[in-house]
């Protein structure tokens, strides 16, 4: 889940409230504090709520739970004459298009970062990393519309963000590190995505990487944002970038969206959603009984515009335009619960008692756990599911046959069920770049093997002096807490640096596998310091 930073300068600004009562209040609308700095604080949030990946998105659900500013967020849009056209060929490589653009802002080294961070965090969640929705924000200064977004040929040349010389886009795609990582979105593409001004400036070729030209700074006022991708989640992120920045006092003008046919579409639209709630669901649900002015004071509190229907039976809700997680009634309802107050809610002891113990597995978690903990490493808890690029291409290892896969998969990132641990942990390292160095973080949890469950530990350290001798002396410790006796032998794993890589053998037997890895490993996750890692079997 999405771990995001939130400078208190901005946060108290925003919110209109002191850092305390913010730090009190904010666990109750769904979230966990992961860790409290100085000037900052970590808070994780669920991955449903794209909406709150900002510091903006954050003092805007606050300032309604706390009851400073309640109902629902209107933010005005201003017609412009800017205008973008879309050539015939672009509905064959990347069709849906949303644009906008926001004038008058003040950017500060903080607003910049969480603006970065917010985009970054949409790739991610909405995004899929960047196939279904993919986000470019331009400084207006050095661009003159109107604006054309076309299919290209590979040997188009430009200047990528991050680069001084010219590039052609297929040297992008082998050369630059973005274009490394997200090379395989285009994959099999004769034609590419562009994006110019009237001057045949580049502002953004998506999904990979944005011209240098148009580079964001403090100086910059004026935003010219464009979000690429293939269905409807690239108005929501639009509307939700949109609104972030409007939090800082933009002002939000439409684009004008041409497609070859003549027809036009004018984003965004940040017009409310109608939802109509039945109150017998609410009650039904809750198990609590709500006046009907609690309801719609709940709603409120929760940024919901909220009326009670004519019939007296029903709630009329608008649902704003940047709450991508309100997909029907029992969404509206659990924010009602929020509001109200988990904590409000009588618990009930259920009817029948019963004595446990705790499962021979547990009990090796938790040890691990505290061993692990007391070597300085965090522990993170990513998900089960993963895909074939992941875990094998990008790990440069060979797709095995022991890999159960998902029948009907969701998307292409959650194809199979995980094999191993490592790969989600060096994942977790590149979403969390914006996080100072040294990195530690560690997993005890299960793989499918063969169709069956098995118990790993994985550990991984990314810092520029990590080495062999350090994984090592971590997993020395962790064998000497657990009373196994172990030895190395040489590894073939090609996940690690050769001559720094080590299987690790329990009673003649391969329980796991350490090292350095391989720095073609490293790029791969969009990463650039050295990693160095251990997995183990704990099943028996």
């Amino acid at each position: 889940m999405p771990i995001i930073t939130l400078q208190y300068e901005d946060l108290e600004s925003l919110t209109r409230s002191d850092k305390d009562t913010i730090i009190d209040r904010v666990p109750m609308i769904g979230a966990d504090i992961e860790r409290i700095e100085k000037e900052s604080i970590d808070i994780e949030f669920f991955p449903d709520r794209p909406d709150l990946y900002s510091v903006e998105g954050v003092a805007r659900a606050m300032r309604g739970f706390m009851n400073i500013d309640i109902g629902l967020c209107q933010y005005d849009v201003t017609p412009s004459d800017i205008t973008i056209e879309l050539d015939d060929q672009i509905e064959n490589v990347r069709p849906v298009l949303g644009c906008a653009v926001v004038r008058g802002i003040n950017f500060t080294s903080s607003s910049i970062k969480s603006l970065m961070d917010l985009q970054e965090s949409l790739h991610w969640g909405l995004g899929r990393n960047r196939k279904k929705v993919s986000i470019g924000v331009h400084d207006m200064a050095s661009i003159t519309p109107p604006f054309k977004y076309q299919a290209v040929d590979p040997d188009y040349k430009f200047v990528p963000l991050d680069f001084t010389e010219p590039m052609t886009m297929d040297e992008i795609l082998v050369e630059h590190p973005k274009g490394i990582r997200f090379a395989d979105i285009l994959e099999g593409m004769e034609k590419y995505p562009l994006i110019t001004d009237s001057k045949e400036n580049v502002l953004s070729f998506p999904p990979i990487i944005n011209g240098t030209l148009t580079r964001v700074e403090e100086s910059t006022t004026d935003l010219f944002i464009d979000v690429t991708g293939l269905g409807d989640a690239v108005y929501t992120a639009l509307n939700i970038v949109v609104t972030a920045l409007a939090e800082r006092g933009g002002k939000v003008e439409s684009v004008k969206i041409i497609h070859p046919d003549g027809t036009e579409k004018i984003t965004p639209d940040m017009t409310a959603r109608d939802l109509k709630l039945p109150r017998s669901e609410i009650d039904s649900l809750i198990g609590v009984e709500l006046t009907n002015k609690e309801i719609i004071n709940e709603l409120e509190r929760m940024g919901f515009g909220a009326s009670l229907s004519d019939d007296g039976e029903n709630f009329d809700i608008m649902v704003p335009s940047y709450r991508a997680d309100i997909l029907h009634n029992f969404d509206v309802i659990e924010d009602i619960a929020i509001g109200y107050g988990f904590d409000k809610i009588q618990s009930k002891f259920p009817k029948n008692a019963t004595i446990g113990s705790a499962h021979p597995i547990s009990l090796t978690r938790g040890a691990m756990r505290e061993i692990m903990v007391s070597l300085g490493y965090s522990e993170v808890m990513p998900f089960t599911l993963t895909s074939q690029k992941v875990h094998f291409e990008w790990m440069g290892r060979e797709e095995t046959d022991d890999v159960t896969f998902v029948l009907h998969p969701i998307s292409e990132d959650q194809t199979m069920v995980r094999t191993t641990i490592l790969p989600n942990l060096i994942e977790i390292f590149s979403l969390n770049q914006h996080h100072e160095l040294p990195q530690r973080i560690f997993e005890v949890g299960e793989v499918v093997v063969n169709a069956k469950n098995r118990l790993h530990l994985s550990a991984a350290s990314i810092h520029a002096q990590a080495n062999f001798t350090e994984i090592r002396e971590v997993l020395d410790a962790v064998m000497r807490e657990r009373d196994i006796q172990y030895e190395v032998t040489e590894s073939t794993d090609p996940a690690f640096i050769e001559g720094r890589r080590a299987d690790i053998i329990v009673d003649g037997k391969k329980v796991g596998v350490m090292g350095e890895l391989y720095p073609g490993v490293i790029v791969n996750f969009g990463l650039g310091q050295p990693i160095v890692a251990f997995e183990i079997d704990m099943t028996e």
